[in-house]
């Protein structure tokens, strides 16, 4: 299968490049090892200090300050019909580029269904978006690669007809049953017969959500519609600093720095004795 190749490039001013280069290695890792297995997808993630030093053939994920406008954050595609990705710069941002990352890897252009029974009595057969981070994106969900931060996902055994022993919904664990929705997420669905394109979601409350007849035309995908019909809090905004998500990653990564520390004088020995002949 042909190699997706990423670039996470960060924009905002005074931001500590070694930060980037953490997440986007974090990100690398998960993609490798957790997210290509299960859905087939080979990619590398490389983190760049400029947008314009990102080669040709890459796709971006742009990191900003503020991205006010309302579904502006998330993938989208360029006039050359390549997708890229802008993230909100937070406290919790590898979070939010391991969610738009791994949407991309799925579906790179937002337009990708899967058929398979309606949640919603009285719908049919629908079809589903693959929006692979939705239904599990709260935070408390969430898991860590290399003291980072990361999204969890569903697998393709989502869309199963029915539940089934030892199979896998999600990385986590955390879905139990086919098409089923965790706290703090949604899931979306176009229904032929309508022609409108409708959610489950449980954010305060869970409920069933018509979004209409969606406007698909010029450069939109039925994601990037979707998304902007769509709030995604923790996602497009960041969690708080006192998150106990975000504490708990904080803290497994100061437990460790004693050991990497001890792991690069180890290293910085060997390399004196090398070079000093």
């Amino acid at each position: 299968m042909p190699t997706i190749n990423l670039a996470l490039v960060s924009e905002v001013k005074g931001r500590d490049p070694s930060d980037v280069a953490r997440v986007a290695a974090a990100l690398q890792r998960q993609a490798s090892r957790d997210f290509g297995p299960i859905w087939s997808v080979q990619a590398t993630v490389d983190a760049f200090p400029r947008l314009e030093d990102v080669p040709v053939g890459y796709w971006p994920m742009i990191v900003e300050t503020d991205i006010n406008t309302p579904g502006a954050a998330g993938v989208h595609e360029d006039k050359n019909g390549q997708p890229f990705a802008l993230i909100t710069m937070s406290d919790s941002w590898s979070l939010t580029a391991s969610h738009e990352m791994l949407e991309m890897l799925a579906d790179p252009f937002g337009r990708r269904v899967i058929p398979g029974k309606s949640p919603k009595r009285g719908q049919g057969r629908v079809e589903f978006l693959v929006e692979v981070c939705d239904p599990c994106e709260a935070q408390e969900f969430a898991y860590t690669v290399n003291d980072i931060l990361v999204s969890d996902f569903y697998t393709p055994h989502y869309f199963d007809p029915k539940v089934s022993g030892g199979v896998r919904y999600d990385f986590t664990g955390a879905i139990e049953s086919p098409r089923d929705v965790l706290e703090g997420g949604y899931i979306s669905w176009h229904d032929p017969v309508s022609n409108h394109l409708w959610q489950f979601l449980w954010l305060r409350d869970k409920e069933f959500k018509d979004l209409g007849k969606g406007d698909f035309s010029g450069h939109k995908s039925i994601r990037e519609w979707v998304d902007e019909q769509t709030a995604h809090p923790g996602i497009d905004t960041g969690l708080p600093e006192d998150d106990p998500a975000l504490t708990d990653a904080r803290e497994r990564g100061d437990a460790n720095q004693e050991s990497n520390v001890a792991r690069i004088a180890t290293l910085r020995d060997d390399m004196k004795a090398i070079m000093s002949g």
